[in-house]
């Protein structure tokens, strides 16, 4: 791998995500399908911008490529608060893109992300100082399954956040285009013992633990070794467990269009309102409802709601 470009953008964030961001295409008008919204997505990167668009001091770990979409990507996250601090430009590898169509049954994605910069990310190439300077460290699935090396590099840093005495918040995020269900199952529990915060979807813990039983699905995290379980059930709301107690949130009802990157908004939202001192009840129930608001306008990023819009969510339910 050549080396990389210096980071850039200001230093210090509270809470930090690491992963792959990518240019995205959205099919945004049912009369014709050829016609797609240029937007911007990545799990972890719509993730620190939903945390930054409610008020939280975010910072993003990635590569990109020296090319016109990594260009587009690194003046998003200025236009958006989130550090560039740890972002390193590769001039060998390009910046990934994805597609995004609809129809009777939801979204579905179509990757152009192979051999991109992003997953060329080595425990050399962290800006572990960065990590050790946060308060959460958010990782997911995807990041770990984009490259061999990619997922070391995630490892790695929640190892370098726990000893530094950060919060790891981790989504599962299961993509099994990416990985085969054996190893990202190996995976995601090492990483369940590595973090503070589990935040899975419902789909993916079905498909990770064969039960759809929600108790058993939040005592096997628990077990796994996440002290607090944040169970995303999409339209229905979010279940909460520290290991103690437990809580329902019921989903918000809203005019959805689009529930591509609720998910990560959730994540973002979450981790915003844990640094400014919520508890993760208090904190989901939040959450929840940005997620809510996520899902009623197009794309990945442009729907992510500001703290205004969420608290007002927050006063119709």
């Amino acid at each position: 791998m050549s080396a990389a470009a210096a980071p850039q953008g200001a230093n210090g964030a509270d809470i930090v995500a690491l992963g792959e961001a990518m240019i995205e295409f959205n099919q945004a008008r049912a009369d014709d399908p050829r016609t797609y919204l240029q937007g911007f997505g990545g799990d972890t990167s719509n993730m620190a911008i939903a945390a930054a668009r409610v008020g939280a001091r975010a910072g993003y770990v990635t590569h990109v490529g020296d090319d016109a979409f990594g260009r587009m990507l690194l003046a998003l996250w200025k236009e958006e608060g989130v550090s560039t601090a740890g972002v390193a430009t590769d001039a060998a590898a390009p910046t990934g893109v994805y597609f995004v169509t609809h129809g009777p049954q939801g979204h579905e994605f179509s990757y152009l992300r192979a051999g991109s910069a992003a997953s060329r990310m080595t425990p050399a190439t962290l800006p572990r100082a960065l990590i050790r300077g946060a308060k959460i460290l958010h990782v997911s699935g995807i990041s770990q399954a984009i490259s061999a090396t990619a997922c070391d590099a995630s490892l790695a840093a929640m190892d370098e956040a726990r000893a530094a005495g950060v919060r790891v918040s981790y989504d599962t995020n299961l993509r099994l285009k990416l990985w085969p269900l054996p190893r990202a199952r190996a995976v995601i529990l090492a990483s369940l013992a590595r973090c503070d915060f589990c935040v899975p979807s419902q789909d993916d813990a079905r498909l990770l633990f064969d039960t759809d039983d929600e108790d058993a699905i939040i005592g096997a995290c628990h077990r796994a070794g996440a002290p607090v379980v944040v169970l995303k059930r999409g339209a229905r709301g979010c279940v909460v467990s520290d290991g103690t107690r437990t809580a329902a949130f019921d989903g918000h009802v809203v005019a959805s269009v689009d529930a591509t990157g609720a998910g990560d908004c959730f994540d973002g939202a979450f981790a915003a309102r844990i640094v400014s001192g919520d508890d993760p009840f208090a904190a989901a129930r939040y959450a929840n409802a940005a997620a809510a608001v996520a899902t009623t306008g197009f794309g990945a990023v442009a729907p992510l709601p500001r703290d205004a819009a969420v608290r007002a969510q927050l006063a119709r339910a």
